[in-house]
């Protein structure tokens, strides 16, 4: 008798190719088969007859480990109710291990109160220790963040490394990856980071190569200077070899919307010529971001404190207000707040109001909002193409992830907004991209979020339905699946998920959670 018989359902198997009826065993924590099943029985029966039948899903590309949701609400709801059964953080370039000391979590993690986890670990080692007893309702790895090790070394310094930090920095990385580390990851569009060279990147590249791992990132630049930013990782994949994931690959600012061709172009090409390359996207044309980037590069230089300082004084903040009328992208003035850390009455309103309402520019608003908030004002705002991202969403080397983070629907309570992806990324997919539009096949979709990541990020025994791999299923009705978050209502369960399975366990069943735990932490 297997533990668990899903019956009658059509299954997509994660391969790419045109789904069949069949019945999914599953004992202990296996498949146990994929297939006819006349005989025998499950303990647990499941009929999926007219629904769809797919691994777990697979988020490559999660900031639950950042914003602390793994800590705070660990059962990850609105990941659950899209299906996902694996989770990867520490993307773009931060990442809550290793860790130097432990006050270095401060200046990484900038929008929880700390005094509510505790951080017992160092080394990434310790963190794989604390996490594998803890409880997890999805799996979750980690890559290593280069802004964690940079801000390890020389804190709120924007400067090169000297040779002396380069080498620790180097052995941390080595050592990490040893550690189980799933990858690397950079953030170069961020203050801390902007100031690395060529050869820092380069011989992180190699390191990374040399493991087997993946090196993920945030391009320096995703608006007017994409093509430079672009070419820049993929001589780097060229010379190096090592695997490259670009992350959240976007083209920002109207203007800017008719480099994307070029874009996909260079990595087809790169392709071609055998660099390992993918890039992730998530389904939607409004982006979320910290305030601060929307400042000239230099007013950020020497950390926060300094960043405060400059806002302050008179003549450097005219410079930098004149400098971003003079070299605005894209139409900041219709962000949206999400979280600002001295109100939550300014959430859900649009910077151009607050402006407006107190006889300001958009500009001076924006210096005012960092100045009270100390820095700490995180945005939403409409500046993607749709038609960019239809093309993204098809290209043949694209993975769908989400970018976003797990929250249940009771942190509506907080006062922040969150971007609508954190509920409703790979249900959009299924109903807008697939049903809809039919700008995806079924399959393909499925493929893009289960075998495709799992290759890239080398996760054995996941991404693919069959005996032996491990049973993190996600069934579903293609017929009704769909998103119900919105910028202005994000706290919004998807619908049409019913069965999820992680490691054999229910994490959902019949659409409810289950509150089963069944999480493991991923290493390498």
């Amino acid at each position: 008798m297997y533990d668990i018989l899903i019956k009658n359902g059509t299954v997509v198997d994660g391969t790419g190719k045109k789904g069949f009826i069949a019945d999914v065993a599953v004992s202990k924590n296996k498949i146990a088969k994929v297939g006819k099943i006349n005989w025998s029985k499950g303990k647990i029966e499941i009929d999926a007859k007219g629904k769809i039948v797919s691994p777990g899903f697979i988020d490559i590309h999660n900031h639950s480990d950042g914003y602390w949701q793994i800590f705070l609400e660990p059962q990850l709801s609105s990941l659950v109710f899209q299906g996902i059964t694996t989770i990867i953080g520490g993307n773009c370039g931060a990442s809550i291990a290793p860790l130097a000391d432990i006050k270095i979590i401060e200046s990484i993690q900038k929008w929880t109160d700390l005094k509510k986890v505790n951080v017992d670990w160092l080394t990434m080692s310790e963190f794989s220790s604390k996490m594998k007893t803890k409880s997890l309702s999805l799996n979750f790895g980690t890559l290593i963040g280069h802004g964690t090790l940079r801000r390890g070394i020389i804190h709120d310094e924007m400067r090169r490394l000297d040779r002396k930090e380069f080498s620790e920095i180097k052995r941390t990385l080595e050592n990490s990856l040893i550690e189980g580390a799933l990858g690397f990851s950079a953030g170069l569009a961020y203050s801390h980071e902007k100031k690395a060279t060529w050869d820092e990147l380069v011989e992180f590249s190699e390191i990374v190569k040399s493991s087997g791992r993946v090196f993920s990132i945030h391009l320096r630049d995703e608006a007017s200077g994409i093509i430079s930013a672009l070419q820049e990782t993929i001589d780097l994949a060229k010379q190096t070899g090592v695997s490259l994931e670009i992350s959240h690959l976007k083209v920002m600012g109207e203007q800017n919307w008719p480099l994307m061709e070029k874009v996909l172009d260079m990595i087809k090409s790169a392709g071609e010529s055998g660099v390992d390359v993918n890039f992730d996207v998530y389904p939607y044309t409004q982006t979320g971001s910290v305030l601060y980037v929307y400042l000239p590069d230099w007013a950020a230089e020497g950390g926060r404190k300094m960043l405060i300082r400059r806002l302050k004084e008179k003549n450097s903040r005219g410079k930098i207000i004149k400098e971003m009328k003079e070299t605005a992208q894209y139409h900041y003035e219709n962000a949206i707040i999400a979280a600002c850390s001295f109100s939550k009455s300014l959430a859900k309103r649009k910077i151009s109001e607050i402006a407006a309402e107190r006889g300001l520019s958009v500009e001076e608003a924006i210096i005012d909002l960092l100045v009270a908030s100390e820095g700490r004002v995180i945005t939403l705002m409409e500046c993607l193409s749709e038609d960019n991202l239809k093309k993204l969403l098809k290209h043949p080397l694209s993975i769908i992830a989400t970018d976003g983070a797990g929250y249940g629907v009771s942190h509506k309570e907080s006062g922040e907004l969150v971007h609508p992806r954190c509920f409703g990324a790979f249900p959009r997919i299924f109903g807008k991209y697939v049903r809809e539009e039919k700008i995806l096949s079924l399959e393909d979709a499925v493929r893009k979020i289960t075998s495709l990541p799992a290759s890239k990020f080398k996760l054995e025994g996941r991404g693919i339905l069959k005996k032996g791999n491990i049973a993190d299923i996600t069934v579903f009705d293609q017929d009704i699946i769909s998103d119900k978050a919105t910028v202005e209502n994000p706290y919004q369960y998807s619908e049409g998920v019913e069965q999820v399975l992680v490691n054999g366990k229910f994490a959902m069943r019949d659409r409810k959670l289950t509150g089963e735990m069944g999480g493991e932490f991923l290493t390498a």
